[in-house]
């Protein structure tokens, strides 16, 4: 009533009471009774504010490019702010009286567009597209000093990007390349393993004729050691043959000289049995026949004897008329039964 109001600050605003042109008083989290007729209230939030941002962009390349992201500041030091922006209360403390605090966000969102746009022209799209972390740290760095933000003391607590995008037909032209690139990727990755498979399928069949060379090789030398095994058995049989054969040359050779000395000896007795048979037979030249004769039949036998004298029969048949033998007489004769009628 009569003017005076009761305002109340909350800690994260900062006010300042203007009367008569000076500074009454000022403060953050107080209250204080006031005259509105005569009295300014200028009150500065000083909690920080989320502002989010989209704008486009063109890169190095001249490709069009979204950047999407969210700006986090605070008014650090309300009285430089209050010099320079009106942030007046209406005399009721409900308002302000201008645009104002409106605009703030969007003077702080105008300086980050700056300093990405002078960022952004200097990549190309594909670096571009993956350079957030880069583009965040520049332009903080060059947020922190920038002359506007200090002259309104405001300070900058955290900048993101949430998206860097390019137009649809950039990008669908991207997924392409992409997925050609992926699917050339594909095609080099099913090569590599058929090609692996081959030389797999190679190396298998290397060493499957090397092992069957080895075994050939192996069978060559069983071979070749059966064939000098079966060379020495011939050598050693040869050496028996050639022993056995100098043996028999030797047994012929003695044989050869024991019939030599066979003959020799035989023919010694046999001139011997002649000289003995030409010594007698010319002893007996001049013997009478009849006493010879008689000499020859000394010792014989009664068959030996009939014999003989069958034998001087017949020398003198011709002075035989007949001559009858019964075959009682022959029996007796040859010493046998007679046979029986």
């Amino acid at each position: 009533m009569f003017g005076i109001r009761f305002i109340k600050i909350p800690p994260t605003s900062h006010v300042i009471q203007y009367s008569g042109g000076k500074i009454v008083r000022e403060g953050a989290g107080i209250s204080f009774f006031y005259y509105s007729p005569t009295t300014s209230l200028v009150l500065v939030p000083m909690e920080s504010t989320e502002e989010p941002f989209i704008f486009e962009e063109q890169t190095a390349d001249y490709q069009s490019v979204s950047l999407q992201g969210q700006v986090t500041f605070r008014i650090a030091e309300p009285q430089k702010l209050a010099a320079l922006m009106n942030f007046t209360l209406d005399p009721g403390g409900q308002r302000y009286v201008s645009e104002d605090p409106e605009k703030l966000p969007q003077r702080v969102i105008h300086l980050v567009h700056v300093l990405a746009r002078a960022e952004i022209e200097k990549l190309p799209l594909r670096q571009a597209l993956r350079a957030s972390e880069a583009l965040v740290r520049a332009i903080r760095t060059q947020l922190a000093t920038l002359p506007e933000l200090t002259a309104l003391g405001l300070e900058v607590l955290g900048l993101s990007l949430l998206a860097i995008k390019p137009t649809p037909e950039t990008a669908r032209a991207l997924e392409a390349e992409t997925r050609e690139l992926l699917l050339k990727g594909a095609d080099e990755a099913i090569f590599m393993r058929r090609n692996a498979a081959v030389e797999q399928e190679r190396a298998i069949k290397e060493n499957e004729l090397n092992t069957e060379i080895a075994v050939e090789n192996k069978k060559r030398q069983i071979r070749e050691t059966q064939m000098e095994a079966e060379k020495a058995v011939q050598e050693k049989q040869a050496e028996l043959e050639r022993a056995q054969l100098e043996t028999n040359i030797g047994l012929e050779e003695e044989r050869q000289k024991l019939v030599a000395l066979a003959a020799g000896n035989a023919r010694s007795e046999s001139d011997t049995r002649a000289y003995g048979i030409s010594t007698t037979m010319q002893a007996l030249a001049s013997a009478d026949p009849q006493v010879l004769q008689a000499l020859a039949t000394t010792g014989m036998k009664p068959q030996q004897l009939i014999a003989f004298a069958f034998q001087e029969l017949a020398a003198k048949a011709e002075k035989i008329g007949n001559l009858n033998i019964s075959p009682e007489l022959l029996s007796e004769l040859l010493d046998r039964p007679s046979p029986r009628k």
